[in-house]
């Protein structure tokens, strides 16, 4: 899957300049055009992140077309959106805009350093990764709010299996073509041992038949990944598989590690803030051990 268009939402802040390094490279390796949005909120606070707010369209307009400058000096084609009504939801109001232009990626940083990520991540983008159906590019600034550099050299996807999950790899294997980055394609098959919630019972009650399943369930994945991967390899991508065994948070943040992968994808079926901590998303578990770039594909 090419990467043709980025939406990177942005509200004049200096922390939410975070993922332009992001857009920046994306554009420039892809070939995807930029279109940089401002919603104009109701209610608006005096100061966002410690900054002032924009007041109003024209100040906008000026800001976004400031900011597009050294992304068209880069060669990359930049459309500039104020949304002209004030919004008092701004996530609905960019899951829309989404729907209008029809992003292959939209591009936002996360917002403060508080507990669990900000509860995954902060108020803004998790809504827009519930409400809407579009593949999120989240990625975190340094500790003093600054941008960080974006240019992933080892990309990591977590799969399950599941038909309907294909599209994180095809978008994965599509960047990692782009960027010239090592494909690591990982699925986890748990333990025995690791087995949690329903799965526990027959665990326990009937061990052997259990064990026997998870055999069957490693070599399944087996040939998965190898489908998978010569799937990309015929796209041109350099790819390599794993299939692990044990806790799958664990043994995904331990293959990250090991591999330094600096951009992680995954699949998630929107559960997210309080929801998805309670209900015990993989993808949410991840999320919150993790500050590593992701892209969120929406199951």
């Amino acid at each position: 899957m090419a990467l043709r268009r980025l939406l990177a939402p942005l509200d004049g802040s200096s922390l939410a300049e975070s993922i332009l390094p992001a857009v920046r490279r994306l554009g420039e390796a892809c070939g995807a055009a930029v279109t940089l949005m401002h919603i104009r909120e109701e209610h608006a606070p005096a100061t966002i992140h410690g900054q002032p707010h924009l007041a109003d369209a024209a100040q906008a307009e000026s800001y976004l077309a400031r900011v597009a400058d050294p992304l068209r000096e880069a060669g990359i084609k930049v459309e500039c959106h104020v949304h002209g009504t004030l919004e008092g939801d701004v996530a609905r109001s960019i899951v829309q805009h989404a729907d209008e232009f029809r992003p292959d990626l939209v591009a936002l940083c996360t917002h403060g350093h508080g507990g669990v990520r900000d509860i995954l991540f902060g108020s803004i983008a998790q809504q827009v990764l519930q409400r809407g159906h579009w593949p999120v590019l989240v990625v975190e600034p340094s500790a003093d709010g600054t941008a960080t550099g974006f240019d992933p050299r080892r990309i990591l996807v977590a799969l399950d299996g599941a038909e309907e999950h294909d599209a994180p790899l095809d978008l994965a294997a599509g960047m990692a073509c782009a960027l010239g980055a090592r494909l690591d394609l990982a699925m986890v098959v748990p333990t025995r041992e690791t087995l949690a919630g329903d799965r526990s019972v027959p665990r326990r009650t009937m061990p052997a038949t259990m064990t026997a399943i998870l055999e069957l369930a490693e070599r399944n994945a087996v040939a998965y990944l190898q489908q998978a991967a010569r799937t990309c390899s015929q796209a041109g991508a350099d790819v390599h598989a794993s299939v692990l065994r044990g806790e799958p948070v664990d043994e995904i943040m331990r293959l990250a590690s090991e591999t330094r992968a600096d951009l992680l994808v995954l699949s998630s079926h929107g559960k997210v803030g309080l929801d998805a901590l309670v209900s015990g998303s993989f993808g949410a578990r991840i999320i919150a051990r993790g500050r590593t770039p992701l892209v969120l594909v929406k199951s």
